[in-house]
């Protein structure tokens, strides 16, 4: 077991560009301190430096790091494109052991609007279209409907307001960290 039956786990997944990073800059922004941001392109990108593939090293240290976060105490967002096939098997061990609420959200943005926002982050110009596609999975939702999908017509401040609502967040002081 991980965690306590007060930390709240959180997992933002979606495709490029869907608002995930923003959403969880967002609800840490809004909680304060005592909340952990484990982001897959942290750990995968800039830590370990690998591609996204089956079985990759990063997997493990996402699960890793969230799993310290929440028995230290933190309330974790775990965020990241995190595709079922190769993320779904570590996010539904870290569900099941975790002691405390946890909530998925899937963020649904259609390729056309994504190809958009795409364009507009750092990595716009490095990354063209055609890999853009290639990386796009279309409501790639984990088994079991454990998981809200939130549309493209959401406003990121309607969508932080009603992650922090349903987590139970909105009512929780800060940590004292």
């Amino acid at each position: 077991m991980v965690g306590t039956d007060e930390t709240r786990l959180v997992v933002l997944r979606g495709n490029s560009a869907s608002g995930k990073s923003s959403v969880a800059a967002g609800l840490r922004e809004r909680f304060g301190r005592g909340l952990a941001l484990v982001s897959q392109d942290n750990l995968r990108r800039i830590v370990l430096r690998e591609h996204d593939r089956p079985r990759a090293a990063n997997i493990g240290l996402i699960d890793l790091t969230a799993r310290y976060a929440l028995n230290a105490g933190y309330h974790v967002v775990v965020e990241g494109i995190l595709h079922a096939d190769h993320y779904g098997d570590m996010l539904t061990r870290l569900r099941v052991d975790h002691r405390g609420p946890t909530h998925g959200y899937y963020l649904d943005v259609p390729f056309g609007e994504t190809l958009a926002r795409h364009a507009t982050k750092p990595i716009g110009d490095d990354v063209n279209e055609a890999q853009l596609r290639d990386w796009y999975g279309p409501r790639d939702l984990l088994p079991g409907g454990i998981e809200t999908v939130i549309g493209a017509q959401s406003a990121l401040h309607e969508t932080i307001d009603r992650i922090m609502l349903d987590t139970g967040l909105a009512h929780l002081p800060p940590l004292d960290c």
